[in-house]
């Protein structure tokens, strides 16, 4: 998925094109910023995640997509990585989900935290997600490693999906309170459903298409507009788009008081995080496993949630706020 980021301190990093061979990935990273990363912009000692053999000196390039949520994990990632005895490669904040995984296909990038939605959808090709989340990363596992070589592992509780949002005077006035709902009112009055979506969502099977198809109403009917993600929730707030694409871990659903339309038809996939590399990557690095298997069990949806809140709503850096949960955890020293 690709939920939100503000600009301030990220690494500027362009978007990796999709290419068709190897070869030429190398030579568009190169064009684009991922041919070499930087060192994390802060130091952390071991704490709770002690040195381990196998990572100590090496370098491990970490990656991560170009939201909000996706760079506090690259973060997360990195620093227990560090903690660990890594050199930690830092490419985080990857424009696009086809983009992330391209690179660490290519080697550009070791490992990452993705979502296990994503995976099975996005690069598996399934058109139907696994109700229950356990099965659901069971499925990913499997079939990922066994196709692509991929290894998946350490999933958290966490669950970030996607979901339509409007705010309480627009609820109030058109009663909408579930996808259902919402899909009644595209049919009986398509203006007064306008609905803001960030262009990735307006395409994917996971996304509105499906979404459509699942509630059973015309997704052209709809009057949308493409917004940046970020920008969407202060549009749905400020009541300039009626209905708009939202991420149920995004701290600012609760600081604009906005509601979650109810997914009553249960369409959205389980996007539980979990850590992801190449099968080499594993074999060579087996402590990645057990180091991020305590980090990763902290991660529920209400942590990731004040997380992304202190970032998005704060204006707090996504280094600090990764940083400093990993010290309150006592995961790591400063």
């Amino acid at each position: 998925m690709t939920p939100h980021l503000p600009a301030a301190a990220r690494r500027p990093l362009r978007s990796l094109v999709a290419l068709i061979a190897v070869a030429a990935l190398v030579f568009g990273a190169a064009a684009c910023g991922l041919q070499s990363g930087g060192a994390l912009p802060l130091p952390v000692k071991p704490g709770s995640i002690t040195v381990q053999p196998d990572l100590e000196g090496q370098t491990i390039t970490v990656g991560s997509k170009d939201f909000t949520e996706q760079v506090i994990l690259g973060y997360i990632l990195g620093f227990s990585l560090a903690a660990a005895g890594a050199n930690v490669r830092d490419l985080t904040n990857i424009q696009g989900s086809n983009s992330a995984r391209d690179a660490m296909a290519a080697g550009q990038v070791d490992v990452t935290i993705e979502y296990t939605g994503t995976g099975w959808i996005n690069y598996l090709g399934n058109e139907q997600p696994i109700p229950d989340s356990t099965k659901q990363f069971e499925a990913v596992r499997d079939a990922d490693l066994a196709k692509n070589g991929i290894v998946w592992i350490d999933p958290a509780p966490m669950d970030n999906t996607y979901a339509l949002a409007v705010n309480q005077v627009n609820a109030a006035k058109t009663g909408v309170k579930t996808l259902s709902d919402y899909a009644a009112l595209v049919k009986k009055d398509p203006a007064a459903a306008t609905t803001c979506v960030e262009t990735e969502f307006r395409s994917r099977q996971d996304g509105f298409p499906g979404m459509a198809a699942k509630y059973g109403f015309d997704p052209a009917q709809v009057q949308m507009q493409i917004l940046q993600t970020g920008i969407i929730y202060q549009a749905v707030a400020n009541g300039n788009c009626v209905f708009g694409e939202v991420f149920t871990t995004d701290g600012r659903i609760k600081a604009l008081n906005l509601n979650v339309l109810e997914d009553d038809k249960q369409f959205f996939p389980h996007y539980n995080a979990a850590v992801t590399m190449r099968s080499d990557v594993n074999e060579q690095f087996p402590s990645i496993a057990k180091v991020m298997a305590p980090v990763m069990a902290k991660l529920t949806s209400e942590q990731i949630s004040e997380l992304n809140r202190q970032v998005d709503v704060d204006g707090r850096e996504p280094a600090d706020v990764a940083r400093d949960w990993l010290v309150e955890n006592g995961f790591v020293k400063v």
